[in-house]
């Protein structure tokens, strides 16, 4: 006899799936870029007047700020995403939304993309980079991409939601 979950474990459950497809998209587009289109070893392939694939290793954090080729910084932000995915988890086990847990869950998802780069290379790696002509958003990955609509998410939910409750 199989017991009934509790809306936690299935917000647990359903976390653990969204955030390792996170992951796992982020890893294997990341291996194509890298393996396949060698994006590392060639000059930036332009796909339309406003969108180009380049290679940028990120040292920092978002959009490269407080960027340092030093290793030990890797080791130190390596240590904070982790220490942030642990308080989201938790956060998100007591939410009753789910379009927090789901917002979470991107996030987390997102930042172990990213921590798993930084224990293999040393820094991120970047390759999508939004332009109008010189005017651009600095270079981003699909766990960029997921953090910043979790982030989205949550303010969405924040602003609206709690109106409603």
């Amino acid at each position: 006899m199989t017991l009934p979950l509790s809306q936690h474990q299935r917000a647990g459950f359903w976390m653990a799936i969204i955030a390792m497809d996170v992951v796992i998209f982020d890893q294997l587009v990341k291996w194509i870029m890298l393996e396949s289109v060698e994006i590392a070893t060639r000059a930036p392939i332009v796909v339309t007047s406003w969108f180009k694939l380049v290679m940028v290793w990120n040292h920092g954090i978002s959009f490269g700020m407080f960027a340092t080729p030093e290793r030990y910084a890797a080791y130190v932000l390596i240590f904070i995403a982790l220490m942030i995915c642990a308080v989201l988890v938790r956060l998100g086990l007591r939410s009753h939304h789910r379009g927090e847990w789901i917002a979470y869950a991107l996030i987390i998802g997102g930042a172990i993309g990213n921590v798993i780069d930084r224990i293999r290379f040393g820094a991120v790696a970047d390759f999508f980079y939004f332009h109008i002509g010189t005017l651009g958003w600095p270079a981003f990955n699909v766990a960029d991409a997921a953090i910043c609509i979790g982030v989205i998410l949550l303010l969405w939910q924040s602003f609206f939601l709690s109106r409603r409750t």
